[in-house]
Order: C-alpha cells, then sequence, then structure tokens
C-alpha cells in the first residue's frame, strides 16, 4: 500500500476495495456505493474495504486547481490506484470526473441523482440579492465566478479552498461574506439547513454531472 492511500474499515480479506478521497462528503459517497453494493453481492459491509486515498487536488489548498492542472487533479492518484490492482473501484463526485477516462477505465454506475442546484450561504441575509456591494464571496469554481460577475459585478470573488466544513467556517468566521457549495453536498451531510437560499437553475446553471 502507497503511503497516499489509508485503508479505513478495512476486513481481513476483503472482496472489492473502493478507493476515494478523504473529504466528508467523499467518504459519504463511498459509503453509499458500499452499503449498495453489499445489498446487491448479499454480503456484510465489512467485506468491502472503503481506503482513502490522498490526491493532487485535495494537498494543493493555495491555488486554483485551474492553475495546476484542473479537477483531474481529484482523481489522478485514485485512477492510478484502479490501474495499479491497489482498488476495485473508485467513487467520485461526478463534476470532478474528466471528459475523457484515461485507457482501461471506464464509467460503471451510479447512484440516484440528487438536488442540482447551487446553495448560496451567506454570513447575514437571505439572497444573494442582499450582498452589499464590495462583499467578498469565496469560491474555487471558475463556472460560479463567471455567474457571480455576470449577476453581480459589483461582488469580491475571491480563492476559497477547502472542503465543505473549511468552507462554511471560513463564512462564519467572518472571513468572506458568502460562499457557494452544492446543495446535493450538503444535504448528504446533513446540513441543508446552512444554505441560505437556493439558486434556480435558470438563474445559475450548476455543474455538469452536480449531485
Amino acid at each position: 500500500m502507497s503511503e497516499n492511500t489509508k485503508s479505513v474499515y478495512h476486513s481481513v480479506h476483503p472482496r472489492l476495495r473502493i478507493g476515494t478521497r478523504g473529504s466528508p462528503l467523499a467518504l459519504w459517497q463511498a459509503h453509499a456505493v458500499r452499503s449498495a453494493l453489499a445489498a446487491a453481492l448479499g454480503v456484510e459491509t465489512e467485506a468491502i474495504a472503503v481506503e482513502v486515498i490522498k490526491t493532487s487536488g485535495d494537498q494543493i489548498q493555495d491555488r486554483a486547481l485551474s492553475e495546476a492542472g484542473g479537477k483531474g487533479l481529484f482523481t489522478k492518484e485514485i485512477e492510478e490506484a484502479l490501474l495499479d490492482g491497489r482498488v476495485d473501484l473508485a467513487v467520485h463526485s461526478a463534476k470532478d470526473v474528466a471528459t475523457v477516462l484515461p485507457d482501461g477505465l471506464h464509467l460503471a454506475g451510479y447512484l440516484p441523482r440528487a438536488d442540482v442546484r447551487d446553495a448560496l450561504i451567506l454570513k447575514a441575509g437571505a439572497a444573494l440579492a442582499d450582498l452589499p456591494a464590495g462583499a467578498r464571496v469565496g469560491t474555487a469554481s471558475l463556472r460560479r465566478e463567471a455567474q457571480l460577475r455576470r449577476i453581480r459585478p459589483d461582488l469580491k470573488v475571491e480563492l476559497l479552498r477547502g472542503n465543505v466544513h473549511t468552507r462554511l467556517a471560513k463564512v462564519k468566521d467572518g472571513d468572506f461574506d458568502a460562499t457557494l457549495l452544492a446543495l446535493a453536498g450538503l444535504t448528504r451531510l446533513g446540513m441543508a439547513q446552512a444554505a441560505s437560499c437556493v439558486l434556480a437553475t435558470d438563474d445559475f446553471l450548476p455543474a455538469v454531472g452536480q449531485g
């Protein structure tokens, strides 16, 4: 096992090994797949191991991923583990999967889709219009940045990396006035109440595969 791979919920002789990132949301998704596979195969969940793999995207926090190689940095090391035979399958957020997969890998299935919309999290207020001119909005998404600048060119859109909990904390602590997150991720983590409002898809287009 490489130093980038950590086993959790590991049986002595697992029938299958799932590769995943280690964020709370990634683990939720991996364990949802684990439970579904166990039910389909008629085995105990302990027969399926979850292997946490540290990715380049998780390690790079000081700049936008577009400057370092794109969202494929969230899947690169996991794909290498698949090709090397260290894991049998991987679980990703669909919006983080590259359009073209490496030779030898293919998309085998997906969970039922959840709400596709983006949620706006505000320090104060209940809608995008409540943000004052010059308010700081944190995001690492070029898609979200572009749409925010189109709707509210008066806002200051700045880089904010990190998992769901990190980004929520940055708003709560006043480092930013707002951020945007996928509603599906908040819901899966039991944190949907953190959303100040949900943005309609006609006004704010979600990522391909979001949810």
